[in-house]
């Protein structure tokens, strides 16, 4: 009876054991499913996206200038952006200013200058028959204007006309005299020299020209009739904003002489920066602008008023 018993208790207590190790199995290969997932998950994760944690910093967007919209029937590619015309601000480069002296005897002739494509400066005398009108127009037109203040020269057979300034004056009579031939062309914001080659040597005479110009905040750009004048230092003295001329354009009315002068002035503008030109009111002197306008633009040349150019 004791072998019996022994059996039965043994198959009792097997049970249990058997039931806890399948469970175990069980849990481990739950446990290797689990972790063979993970793992998946992990792979899986850095390959497509795993980057993300460690992006690094953004990069700020190139600036792209603004992209120019052509106008309905334009050709493909043409910009509704203006052209810079010549002589504003923003043209780049070398400048010239052409000055046109002795303005107010003719308004046909001074008129051919009216008609050019660039910015054109009129000289005007005062107390001439056509100066009001010649002024008129060309303000008008666009164009610049300024007083071309008659004043002794060297010669006394040369006549500087009226409203002169001279050496025999006191300086009472220099400064009502200025007062007198700035009020005959009231829109003019400044003055050059008409002959003078007498009196733009003379300090005091200069001083009190420019006394006047300075209460009337005008500018003045010397002629440089003369090797000895103090016009642009007397007026850099006063604080006047001046400058002075590089080159006469026509001293001989003769085309090709005429040329040859503006192909000067293109040289000086190119090596200096800019530079001022006087003319008078010419046909050829006209004609030799024209033709020279696009060679010297193509050259890098912009035009200017006078009064830009003052300093």
């Amino acid at each position: 009876m004791a072998p019996s018993k022994r059996r039965r208790t043994a198959g009792r207590s097997g049970r249990p054991r058997f039931v806890f190790a399948a469970i175990l199995a069980a849990l481990v290969v739950l446990g290797v499913i689990l972790g063979v997932v993970v793992i998946n998950r992990q792979i899986k994760g850095y390959l497509a996206g795993g980057t993300r944690r460690h992006a690094p910093a953004a990069v700020p967007a190139q600036t792209e200038p603004p992209a120019t919209i052509a106008p309905t029937g334009s050709p493909a590619g043409a910009s509704l952006t203006a052209p810079v015309p010549s002589g504003t601000a923003q043209s780049p480069g070398p400048q010239v200013a052409i000055i046109i002296d002795d303005c107010g005897y003719s308004e046909t002739r001074c008129k051919l200058f009216l008609q050019l494509p660039i910015p054109i400066t009129l000289s005007i005398l005062p107390l001439t028959p056509h100066g009001k009108q010649i002024e008129s127009d060309a303000l008008a037109a666009g164009k610049s204007v300024m007083l071309h203040l008659p004043m002794e020269p060297e010669s006394p057979q040369a006549n500087p006309g009226a409203g002169a300034i001279t050496t025999e004056m006191n300086d009472e009579q220099v400064h009502a005299q200025v007062e007198s031939d700035v009020d005959s062309l009231p829109n003019v914001p400044g003055a050059n020299n008409h002959m003078g080659s007498k009196a733009t040597s003379d300090p005091r005479v200069m001083h009190d020209v420019l006394d006047v110009l300075r209460e009337r905040h005008m500018f003045f750009i010397d002629s440089m009739t003369s090797g000895s004048t103090v016009g642009e230092s007397t007026a850099r003295e006063l604080g006047i904003p001046t400058a002075q001329r590089d080159v006469f354009l026509d001293n001989s009315k003769d085309l090709k002489y005429i040329q040859g002068q503006l192909e000067q002035v293109q040289r000086v503008a190119l090596e200096r920066g800019s530079a001022i030109a006087i003319g008078h009111p010419n046909e050829s002197t006209a004609q030799a602008l024209a033709e020279a306008i696009p060679e010297m633009q193509a050259a890098g040349i912009t035009f200017v008023t006078a009064q830009s150019l003052v300093r």
